[in-house]
C-alpha cells in the first residue's frame, strides 16, 4: 500500500494496459480547489474502487474522466488519449467506448423498460430492429429483468430501476464501465444483487470498472484496487486487504467511521463566536402578506 507520501506519479507499471491514467490534476471551482495533485489509474479487465468521505471530488473525479470537465493542469488520459486533445467527434467517439450507470438510475421516465435499454442502440448505432430486440432482451436477462421489460420506470423498485441502468450501461459493449455510488439507496438484497452482477460483468465480458462510493464493505469484496481521496488528492492506495490493515490516521477513520480524525466534520467557517457577535449584514426586509407595517 502506498499513501500520499509515497504515491507514484510516473507511468504505471505495466502502462500499456492502463485503461484510465489521471497524473497529477488540479481542478478548481470559484476559487476553492477540488484537486490538487490527483493520481490514480485503472488496470484494464479490473474493478478500480475510488472511495472517499462526501464531498472530497469523487462525481467530479468521473466528470473528468468522461471530458466533461477538463483539468486546470496535468492529465487525464483514457485509452491512450490526451482528454484535453481531443476533438469533439474524437470525444464522443471515445464516450462510445463508455458505460455509465449514474447514481440516481436516471431512466427516461416516459418509454418503458425496454426502450430505456434500446436507447443508446437507436441513438448511436443503424442497427436492425429484430438485433435491437435480441441485444436488449439479452441484457435485461442478464440483470434479471426480461419478463419487466414492458413496466414503466415508475412501476419499479429502487433496486430494479439500477438493473435496468445497469442493463442500458452494457448494451453497447462498452470496454470501460463507470459506477457512481450504484450501491446507495438499496436494501441489503438489491446491494447483493448489484455486487454479484458487477463481478460477473467483471469476469465475463473482461469490462473494465471504475466504482466510486463510500461503501467500504461492499467494495472490499468486490474491488481489485481501492483508492481513497481526501483534501483534493489520494491519500491511500492498495488492496482492500491492504487498507484494512493500514495504520494511516485518516485511513482508520474512514474505514472504521469514526466521526473524529483528520478528516474534519465541520465545512470550513470562521469562528462560531465571533460570526454570532458581529454585526448581521444589512439586507431589505420583504413585507409579510397579512402583516401590519
Amino acid at each position: 500500500m502506498t499513501d500520499s507520501n509515497t504515491a507514484p506519479v510516473a507511468d504505471p507499471v505495466g502502462a500499456g494496459d492502463v485503461v484510465v491514467d489521471v497524473r497529477d490534476a488540479h481542478y478548481s471551482v470559484g476559487g476553492r480547489e477540488i484537486f490538487s495533485g490527483l493520481s490514480l489509474h485503472a488496470m484494464k479487465g479490473q474493478i478500480t474502487a475510488v472511495m472517499g468521505p462526501s464531498g472530497t471530488g469523487k462525481t467530479t473525479l468521473l466528470r473528468l474522466i468522461t471530458a466533461q470537465i477538463h483539468a486546470q493542469t496535468g492529465q487525464v488520459m483514457v485509452f491512450g488519449e490526451n482528454l484535453a486533445e481531443l476533438n469533439r467527434g474524437q470525444l464522443f467517439a471515445l464516450r462510445r467506448r463508455m458505460g455509465m450507470l449514474f447514481q440516481n438510475s436516471a431512466l427516461l421516465t416516459d418509454i418503458n423498460v425496454f426502450e430505456n435499454v434500446a436507447f443508446p442502440l437507436r441513438e448511436h448505432t443503424d442497427l436492425p430492429e429484430s438485433l435491437i430486440r435480441n441485444l436488449v432482451l439479452t441484457r435485461l436477462n442478464a440483470v434479471g429483468l426480461r419478463g419487466a421489460a414492458a413496466l414503466m420506470p415508475a412501476e419499479l423498485s429502487g433496486g430494479m430501476a439500477r438493473r435496468v441502468a445497469l442493463a442500458r450501461a452494457v448494451v453497447m459493449d462498452p470496454e470501460l464501465l463507470i459506477y457512481d455510488e450504484p450501491f446507495v439507496g438499496l436494501d441489503p438484497i438489491a446491494r447483493g444483487v448489484i455486487m454479484r452482477l458487477v463481478q460477473q460483468l467483471n469476469q465475463a465480458l473482461g469490462i473494465t470498472s471504475i466504482i466510486v462510493s463510500h461503501d467500504v464493505r461492499e467494495l472490499a469484496k468486490i474491488a481489485h484496487r481501492s483508492y481513497l481521496m481526501a483534501a483534493g488528492k489520494i491519500v491511500a492506495e492498495g488492496t482492500p486487504e491492504e487498507l484494512a490493515a493500514s495504520q494511516s490516521p485518516i485511513v482508520r477513520q474512514f474505514m472504521s467511521g469514526d466521526p473524529d480524525g483528520p478528516s474534519p466534520f465541520h465545512y470550513p467557517a470562521r469562528d462560531l463566536a465571533n460570526q454570532l457577535l458581529s454585526d448581521p449584514p444589512t439586507k431589505a426586509r420583504l413585507p409579510v402578506p397579512g402583516a401590519r407595517p
